[in-house]
């Protein structure tokens, strides 16, 4: 069976390189303005992903998660935007934007797993 990288992993490495991009781009006025919201929305999904695993209720841990799924699809439009104004580095903004979208779906089927689970439905039920 192929190794799959645990998904907090797998952000925190994607944060990772989305901070040594911002280092690499010009110093400018558009860029500081994307860059400052590229950074908040791409090191947010795994800091919730964290936050899911200190989570006290099953609800609680869907909403981190449902929450990360968000910041990952916020992360692609920043890195599309940054990627318009950045040609000389766009094959590297296009690997992040495919790595972002990845972990937007992997999250997006998680949190539709969770809330289908006999667990989640019986709570939604009333039922424990």
């Amino acid at each position: 069976m192929k190794y799959q990288r645990d998904i907090r992993e797998r952000t925190f490495e994607f944060s990772v390189s989305v901070i040594r991009l911002c280092k690499e781009l010009d110093k400018n006025e558009v860029n500081r303005v994307l860059v400052n919201q590229l950074l908040r929305s791409s090191t947010s999904i795994g800091a919730n992903l964290e936050e899911a695993q200190g989570a006290h209720t099953r609800p609680d841990f869907i909403n981190c998660t449902n929450i990360a799924k968000k910041e990952a699809r916020e992360t692609v439009y920043w890195l599309k935007l940054i990627s318009e104004f950045n040609f000389r580095i766009k094959k590297q903004i296009d690997a992040l934007i495919v790595e972002a979208q990845e972990i937007a779906k992997i999250l997006t089927t998680s949190v539709k797993n969770l809330k289908l689970s006999p667990l989640s439905l019986e709570l939604k039920n009333g039922r424990r």
